[in-house]
């Protein structure tokens, strides 16, 4: 008798738990990596196109939540084919020598129902520094096939001198051709895998 209520508790136990406690991996179709930075009078805007990763995520456990993403430097795309060259070029991602940028959270605080805060190191151009992601939460559940998603919007600026890149040039009125901070805007859509469902 003993040991079948031990049984049941167990079970119990199992199926209290989140049906979405699990790993993600970043549906490429719903997901954008963007930026813009200022240039002159106005912003250009750009996305990397080809990524990588994957995340943990218990809506209930953010102190489990986990993030790894990796970036292709080259799929870079500002709709400007010269542009997207230069940016490729040594003057600014060296693409050849440093193919990758990459982002590996090291813990959230500040969480609620519908934000966090995402800390974690990104790694650009060689140079590794902390920064945190402002995650705006946008909950977790099943599409008309079947499939368990998430989602989340996560922004946050940077120095891109702060990363080696800092090539420029200035105009006549003295001012500078491209801006210093970077905003940076990723639209997250998460696919369960299956393996962990």
């Amino acid at each position: 008798m003993k040991s079948r209520l031990s049984l049941l508790l167990v079970i119990g136990l199992l199926f209290s738990q989140p049906a979405w406690a699990a790993e993600y991996k970043l549906g490429k179709e719903h997901t954008t990596v963007g930026f813009k930075i200022r240039h002159l009078f106005s912003w250009v805007q750009g996305t990397f196109n080809e990524f990588d990763g994957q995340f943990t995520y218990d809506p209930d456990k953010p102190e489990t939540w986990k993030v790894d993403a990796v970036i292709q430097a080259k799929s870079i795309d500002t709709h400007n084919e010269k542009r997207d060259t230069h940016l490729s070029s040594a003057d600014f991602f060296d693409v050849e020598k440093f193919p990758t940028l990459s982002f590996k959270s090291t813990g959230v605080h500040d969480a609620t129902k519908s934000n966090a805060k995402l800390d974690g190191i990104l790694t650009l151009h060689g140079v590794e520094k902390p920064v945190t992601l402002d995650l705006e939460i946008h909950g977790a559940g099943k599409d008309p096939w079947g499939n368990m998603l998430s989602g989340f919007t996560a922004t946050t600026k940077i120095n891109r001198k702060d990363f080696g890149l800092s090539w420029n040039q200035s105009v006549e009125t003295g001012q500078l051709l491209v801006g210093e901070e970077v905003l940076i805007t990723i639209e997250v859509e998460g696919v369960l895998l299956e393996e962990t469902k």
